[in-house]
């Protein structure tokens, strides 16, 4: 929808054709109904959070800033609002309103949307494209085609994968796409007693072969698979040509404490707790749901008492407290990611126009391309950038 809206209003008519019955119903769904549809943040910070192929980005962001997303929204009577962690959404807290500013300036420039309609291939002559056949066999001539598809993420919005299927038939190599932003699931079946449970200001962390991949402060969630919320879904991002057998992730239930912090306050808490059992102790240290498990997690007798714990078993204790282990076994499924992580080789496309390398009348926007990052309104920015860039480009290359 932005890049129709960038294409049109640099003097093309465009024509977007939409597989679903309205344009744009992956928004509805996006920062739970509210659409947290951009980041208050610089362009080093916003990188800063794009664990995939940052510096492709360079150019579509100096083109389409998240300050300039925000005031596009305003100047398109979409009022927004700056919330916690800088994330972005319309005042009304209603995606469907960012939905409407969108269909809002299509109205405007009158691009035409042909609904329930899917491209089925590229039709190329002579290294170009001259157009694009529909299922039901109709084709329809053109100078220039974009792709912006998405990725396999939340299929029953339509995203099933479609873009990587035409931009490999254009030659382009596709990066096999993996759910990305999405939970995972534990071989710790302790983990399902604790559903619904949540940890804040807990530090994730994971390591590969010894070598650090993820280490952040926030908050994380426990479900009936394993491990969810913003630090998990943040560390998916992070998993890709990860062997999972490879990994090791810990929780650390106290990270405002140093390991010798953490244990001479545990020592008076035994200390002071006398005929109190270990998890009662626990209790004044973690949630009580988490405590009443933990000593088993820490190979501790749970009915043992605080003077009769000793000084190894404490040790134990000490070192869960810092760092809780957990194995990963797999990632929830594309049905559960929020993004897809892959797609379009960024090698074969021009950064600073979004056209690729191969076809020279051929252009990707958003998440179709190799390039994703963390949760906070960043994905979303990504894909109104790159169609901005790709709508312009696309539009230049026609007039030129």
């Amino acid at each position: 929808m932005m890049a129709a809206v960038y294409a049109a209003e640099n003097g093309i008519h465009p024509l977007l054709i939409e597989k679903n019955e309205k344009a744009g119903k992956k928004i509805y769904i996006t920062g739970k109904g509210r659409c947290n549809l951009t980041n208050a943040c610089g362009l080093n910070e916003f990188l800063a959070n794009v664990p995939v192929n940052p510096r492709f980005l360079y150019s579509a962001l100096h083109l389409l800033s998240p300050d300039d997303m925000m005031a596009w929204m305003e100047r398109w009577g979409c009022p927004v609002k700056v919330e916690r962690g800088r994330r972005v959404f319309p005042v009304s807290d209603k995606a469907s309103d960012v939905t409407k500013t969108l269909q809002s300036a299509l109205n405007f420039y009158s691009v035409p949307t042909m609904l329930h309609h899917t491209a089925d291939k590229l039709v190329m002559e002579n290294g170009k494209i001259t157009g694009v056949m529909m299922t039901d066999g109709i084709v329809l001539s053109a100078k220039a085609v974009l792709i912006a598809t998405g990725g396999i993420s939340y299929p029953a919005t339509g995203s099933t994968g479609d873009g990587y299927r035409l931009a490999a038939q254009a030659g382009h190599t596709v990066i096999p796409p993996q759910p990305a932003l999405v939970p995972l699931e534990t071989k710790e079946t302790w983990c399902a007693g604790l559903m619904g449970l949540s940890l804040e200001n807990v530090r994730l962390s994971a390591i590969c072969k010894g070598k650090k991949i993820y280490d952040e402060l926030g908050e994380m969630l426990f479900t009936h698979f394993g491990i969810s919320g913003p630090l998990v879904l943040e560390l998916s991002c992070h998993l890709r040509g990860i062997k999972l057998s490879d990994l090791q992730v810990f929780i650390d239930l106290k990270p405002g404490l140093s390991e010798k912090q953490t244990e001479d306050r545990l020592l008076r808490e035994l200390t002071a707790g006398g005929a109190k059992q270990i998890k009662t102790i626990l209790e004044t240290m973690l949630p009580r749901r988490l405590a009443e498990i933990f000593p088993s997690l820490c190979d501790v007798p749970a009915e043992k008492t605080a003077s009769q714990i000793s000084s190894e078993e404490r040790k134990r204790i000490t070192d869960h407290l810092k760092g809780l282990p957990l194995t990963i076994l797999r990632t929830r499924s594309a049905e559960e990611a929020i993004i897809t992580s892959g797609g379009v080789d960024v090698r074969q496309v021009n950064p600073s126009t979004m056209a690729s390398r191969l076809v020279p009348n051929l252009f990707f926007a958003g998440e179709v391309l190799d390039v994703n990052a963390h949760t906070g309104g960043y994905n979303l920015q990504i894909a109104f950038s790159t169609g901005a860039l790709a709508g312009l480009s696309a539009a230049q290359l026609i007039l030129s």
